[in-house]
C-alpha cells in the first residue's frame, strides 16, 4: 500500500477508509491531499470505500484557502485555462465502480461538501453541517454541486445553496434529502463500517453492475460538465470579487462584491 502524507488509509477486511488527516487545518485538501486521494481511489482494490475527515477536524473545510486561493504561485486561472477538464479526483470518485460511502463527521465545506456528494451514500454525525460556499469566494461550484445536490435536495432547495451559500445543520440536511441517516458522533464511524461491511459482502460484480447502471441511468456527462466548470472558473479566478471573497474570508470581515 502506498505511503501519503495528507491522508491514512485503513482495511478493515474487505473495506477501506480513506481519511483526511489534516485536522489542524479542518482537514482542508491541498494539491498533495487531491492528488493522494486520486491515488488511493484509483488503486484501491475494496469492494467498499468509506471516506471521513480526521478529529476534530470535521469532514473538510474545501480547498487550502492559503495554498490554492492565496498563493500567487499556484496560478489557478492559468492552470485551468490551459487544461479545462473534470478535476482529477472527482474524475476518479464518479467513475470508480466501487460503493463510496461518506462518514461525515463535521463541516463538510466547499469542496468538502462537493466530496460528500461524489459519494453514493452519506452518513453523517449529529455534528455535522453542510454549505456550497463557492459563490462567498465569487467562484462557481465544481461538477458534484451541478450534477448531483439538485438530485438530492430538489432543483429549488438546491438553487437556494447553491446561491446563497449558506449552511445547513445535520438535521436540516437530513430533512431535505442530503444525507440518509443522521447519527450520534461516537457512532459514526462503526455505522458506516457496518453498512460498508454489509455492501461488500455481496457478490462485488453485481454491486460493480448496479453502480454502473446507477450511473448510466442518473449521472450527466462528467467530461463535458467538468470542462464547463474549468473553463468558468478559468475566469472567475481572475476577477476583483474573487480577490475580495478570499481577501475577506482571510481577514475575517464582511466582503464587498462589485461584479467584476
Amino acid at each position: 500500500m502506498a505511503s501519503y502524507e495528507d491522508i491514512t488509509v485503513t482495511t478493515h477486511d474487505h473495506v477501506e477508509v480513506l481519511t483526511i488527516n489534516r485536522p489542524e487545518a479542518r482537514n482542508s485538501l491541498t494539491f498533495r491531499a487531491y492528488a493522494e486521494m486520486e491515488d488511493a481511489v484509483r488503486s484501491t482494490g475494496a469492494r467498499c470505500l468509506v471516506i471521513t475527515g480526521a478529529d476534530p477536524g470535521g469532514f473538510c473545510a474545501g480547498d487550502d484557502v492559503k495554498q490554492i486561493m492565496a498563493n500567487p504561485a499556484a496560478k489557478p486561472a492559468e492552470r485551468l485555462a490551459r487544461e479545462p477538464r473534470t478535476t482529477p479526483l472527482a474524475a476518479a470518485l464518479l467513475a470508480t465502480d466501487v460503493p463510496v460511502i461518506a462518514a461525515v463527521n463535521g463541516p463538510a465545506v466547499g469542496w468538502g461538501m462537493e466530496l460528500a456528494l461524489m459519494a453514493d451514500i452519506r452518513v453523517a454525525s449529529d455534528r455535522a453541517r453542510f454549505g456550497e460556499l463557492f459563490v462567498l469566494r465569487g467562484l462557481n461550484c465544481d461538477v458534484a454541486g451541478l450534477g448531483r445536490l439538485a438530485g438530492a435536495v430538489g432543483r429549488e432547495r438546491a438553487a437556494e445553496l447553491l446561491f446563497t451559500g449558506d449552511m445547513i445543520d445535520a438535521a436540516e440536511a437530513k430533512a431535505a434529502g442530503l444525507v440518509g441517516r443522521v447519527v450520534p458522533h461516537d457512532d459514526l464511524l462503526p455505522t458506516a463500517l457496518g453498512l460498508a461491511a454489509r455492501i461488500a459482502a455481496n457478490p462485488p460484480l453485481a454491486v460493480q453492475a448496479i453502480k454502473q447502471g446507477l450511473r448510466t441511468a442518473l449521472d450527466p456527462d462528467w467530461d463535458s460538465l467538468g470542462v464547463w466548470v474549468a473553463t468558468n472558473l478559468a475566469h472567475l479566478f481572475t476577477t476583483a470579487d474573487h480577490k475580495e471573497g478570499v481577501a475577506s474570508f482571510l481577514e475575517k470581515r464582511p466582503p464587498v462584491f462589485t461584479g467584476r
